[in-house]
């Protein structure tokens, strides 16, 4: 019974100074504000001494050292990749960034910046003039007909 007294005591004691706590921090703000520097309003620049700088970008450095020749690192995840290094590429003959699987007819999705969307059963690709097409054909031109974007390439289709 006394310690359930001195439960309730202490309980109203938290309450009533959690109730005039507010009111303390308020009637005395410069105990608890918070200090700001005054610096004076001009947009000249303080007189402070230079400083010594002690990091440089790394892309700023110069690389000095000789450029050592390292044979490539093996594919440590076995892909079936074969390195081209070494290998003399025929006059003429680029390789082709974006291989595509097979011929297939394809469709004429979006035209923008020059650059066209099109789309055929193993999937989208942006292509643009000069561009191999899924036909194996090279894409001639990109021009409205009609008011609508088609696309002609070096065999002389034309897609809508």
């Amino acid at each position: 019974m006394m310690l359930d007294r001195l439960l309730t005591v202490t309980g109203l004691a938290l309450a009533g100074a959690a109730a005039i706590f507010p009111w303390y921090v308020f009637f005395n703000e410069d105990k608890f504000s918070i200090n700001v520097a005054q610096g004076d309003r001009t947009r000249d620049l303080p007189d402070w001494p230079a400083r010594n700088v002690f990091s440089v970008s790394p892309l700023a450095m110069v690389n000095k050292n000789e450029v050592q020749n390292k044979p490539e690192p093996l594919d440590q995840l076995t892909t079936a990749t074969v390195s081209s290094v070494g290998k003399e590429v025929e006059k003429g003959l680029v390789p082709e960034d974006q291989p595509f699987p097979a011929s297939s007819g394809f469709k004429l999705l979006h035209v923008a910046n020059g650059r066209a969307l099109i789309k055929d059963t193993t999937g989208m690709y942006v292509v643009r003039v000069g561009s191999v097409l899924p036909d194996e054909s090279r894409l001639a031109t990109i021009e409205q007909r009609d008011g609508k974007w088609v696309i002609v390439t070096s065999k002389g289709d034309i897609y809508r």
